[in-house]
């Protein structure tokens, strides 16, 4: 879909990256530009500057009528579907576009899109690994890297963009339509955002097959309960994957072995145990990227020494450093309950847990079973430090910490050789930190800081 801007009034919401990227977009493509953020940005002044010099029209700290007299709106995936602002947009009859939406209008690229509660990050990472191994001419973007805005219109037919999507990226798509469609999972996540309605994330998930066509391939979990019962029939094509099922079409795992099948034709892959990130979560993971792959013509010698290769992403169970014995795991992207399951389960020493950050109705009941077999202490901190000590206290020894700093010396001094001490807090990060990034970079400035 080609959409011509030239002369057409484009406002944006928000001048967070996705924001930023959407307006330099739009200004590409001879669209008067207006941006639009209700608050301060941190780095106003230089956006200012930078706004000026391209001529793109702007206001911090307000959102007045102006922004609706538009031709084209864009949202950025920050701004809650029923906030102020876009509630008036739509009244006043205004199409509302997500980041990503927009983008998309303006690519010749063909599109992987990876949504799903867990995992996103590394299989984006790992799938645009897998490609460029392969010789394919691929790039990341979306949560991850770039913002897609950034790139859409710089590809060439020829390359592959993979995109970690989110729920909030997908509310407000019209024709986005991503050639591969990949769901990872389904849990409860974000649910303040959908009026704690758990059905309204699941179909906020599923709308990323919302344009697919009989080309395109949808690829999904076959063991996620939740993806099963919402599932529908469609004209597009479906592969999936599992480690719990031999499956038609897709790829499992039986015994140790990695395979792929299609409809008869069974092709061995890897030996699970040769995948170099680890964890049944990983292995998930790595299944969804290969069919990726696979789709875009990669050979499986290629995509099983890419898979021998790849060494995850930052911030997800990233390795930081060993210290008298004691390992330190930089887990700071595990930011819901689930994500600090699959950390828990992904080691076979005992676990010194930092726990904790801003949640809004956390049920850690999940997480019970692997605290009581693998962890030895949770340090608690951030704002749900009271509930973590109330949940937990009962099982564990939980220490109520003032900082970061403190659970990670805390934590050291009780440990003992061959201890993991993991950072892993089932929370987001903004009660303290900027993102789960700040959150994860000063972790490892702690860490490294250790004499």
């Amino acid at each position: 879909m080609k959409v011509d801007l030239r002369n057409k009034k484009v406002s944006i919401i928000g001048a967070a990256r996705s924001g930023i990227a959407a307006a330099y977009l739009a200004k590409r493509q001879g669209a008067q530009v207006f941006l639009s953020d209700a608050t301060l940005p941190e780095d106003h002044d230089k956006l200012r500057k930078d706004f000026s010099e391209k001529k793109i029209d702007f206001e911090f700290g307000e959102h007045t009528d102006k922004l609706y007299d538009c031709d084209v709106l864009v949202t950025s995936p920050g701004v809650p579907t029923n906030s102020e602002v876009l509630i008036k947009a739509s009244n006043l009859g205004l199409t509302i576009n997500s980041e990503i939406e927009f983008a998309s209008w303006f690519t010749n690229a063909k599109i992987i899109g990876i949504t799903g509660t867990n995992g996103k990050t590394t299989t984006t990472a790992l799938t645009n690994f897998i490609l460029q191994s392969c010789g394919k001419k691929s790039v990341s973007a979306g949560n991850i890297g770039n913002a897609f805005s950034l790139i859409a219109d710089q590809a060439t037919e020829d390359t592959i963009i993979i995109l970690e999507i989110s729920s909030f990226q997908l509310d407000h798509i019209n024709s986005f339509r991503p050639n591969v469609a990949v769901l990872l999972n389904i849990t409860p996540d974000h649910l303040e955002r959908y009026e704690n309605k758990f059905q309204k994330y699941i179909d906020s998930k599923f709308r990323i097959t919302k344009n697919l066509s009989i080309d395109d391939l949808f690829i999904y979990n076959l063991d996620d309960d939740v993806i099963l019962k919402n599932l529908q029939k469609n004209d597009f094509r479906k592969q999936s994957f599992s480690i719990l099922k031999e499956i038609e079409n897709g790829i499992s795992v039986v015994g140790n072995k990695v395979y792929f099948k299609f409809n008869e034709r069974n092709e061995e892959l890897i030996s699970a145990n040769e995948i170099l990130i680890k964890g049944s979560h990983n292995l998930y993971n790595a299944m969804a990227a290969s069919l990726a792959a696979k789709f875009f013509g990669c050979p499986n010698d290629r995509i099983k020494k890419a898979l021998q290769e790849f060494r995850g992403v930052e911030h997800r169970l990233e390795f930081v450093r060993t210290l008298r014995g004691v390992t330190f795991i930089n887990d700071s992207k595990a930011t819901n309950v689930r994500s600090t399951y699959f950390a828990l389960n992904s080691y076979d020493q005992l676990i010194i847990l930092i726990l904790g950050g801003r949640e809004k109705g956390n049920v850690y009941q999940e997480i019970i079973e692997p605290v009581k077999q693998k962890v030895k202490l949770i340090l608690a901190i951030g704002e749900a430090k009271e509930k973590i000590e109330k949940e937990f206290a009962e099982i564990k020894k939980v220490i109520k910490c003032n900082s970061l700093e403190d659970a990670v010396i805390t934590g050291f001094e009780k440990s003992a050789e061959s201890d993991i001490l993991l950072l892993s807090p089932a929370c987001k990060s903004f009660d303290m930190f900027k993102d789960f990034e700040h959150r994860g970079r000063r972790f490892k400035e702690i860490v490294n800081e250790i004499k």
